[in-house]
């Protein structure tokens, strides 16, 4: 049965791997429903949350393929009980017609926004939180002449996960790299390249 997952990516931040991970879905038909990007708890680390609607054996699959790519490190899924996650949405309006036919701070008190900017013509209100409630306000301003709103991608947290950066120090711990060998020949450039 198809559900709602949300796929947390680990990656190196190199060009076209966005590319690369949005041809895994779409060779497999499977449309996202929301994507963001953004640096993560590690330096250098940047991290994907991809919200899509399909199944668990789907989902699964497509994480092993993310995770061939070179540059991911590591692919998680989870279902909207494991995580802790929030959309932002903004809304504007003639600033005219919310004056004159809605009292506004109980409006803002109601759906948990706020005012980002007030213009002559228009005004501009913020609220965050899950896709109902950010829809809450709209279906109230769209009686109101609602010129323009846009909603973020979803962004995510793990409930259960210590972290990723927990985890890298965990593997390191487990599995250290070899120390640097250096190579033997590198200060006898003289003796080996002779002719």
């Amino acid at each position: 049965m198809k559900k709602e997952f949300t796929i947390t990516v680990y990656t190196e931040n190199q060009i076209g791997l966005l590319n690369r991970i949005a041809i895994i879905f779409s060779r497999r038909k499977i449309n996202i429903d929301s994507l963001n990007t953004s640096p993560s708890e590690i330096e250098g680390i940047h991290r994907f949350t991809i919200l899509v609607v399909e199944t668990e054996e789907v989902v699964r699959k497509v994480c092993r393929q993310i995770e061939k790519q070179v540059e991911v490190l590591k692919a998680y899924f989870n279902t909207e009980d494991e995580i802790v996650w929030q959309e932002m949405a903004l809304y504007k309006v003639s600033t005219d017609m919310i004056t004159e036919k809605v009292k506004v701070e109980r409006l803002l008190r109601e759906c948990g926004a706020r005012t980002i900017a007030i213009r002559k013509d228009f005004t501009v209100f913020e609220t965050t939180g899950h896709r109902a409630e950010t829809d809450k306000l709209l279906q109230v301003l769209g009686q109101y002449g609602l010129i323009e709103f846009v909603r973020s991608a979803r962004i995510a947290i793990i409930k259960t996960s210590l972290g990723f950066y927990e985890k890298l120090k965990e593997f390191e711990k487990a599995a250290p790299s070899e120390d640097v060998k250096e190579n033997e020949f590198l200060n006898k450039q003289d003796e080996v390249f002779t002719m």
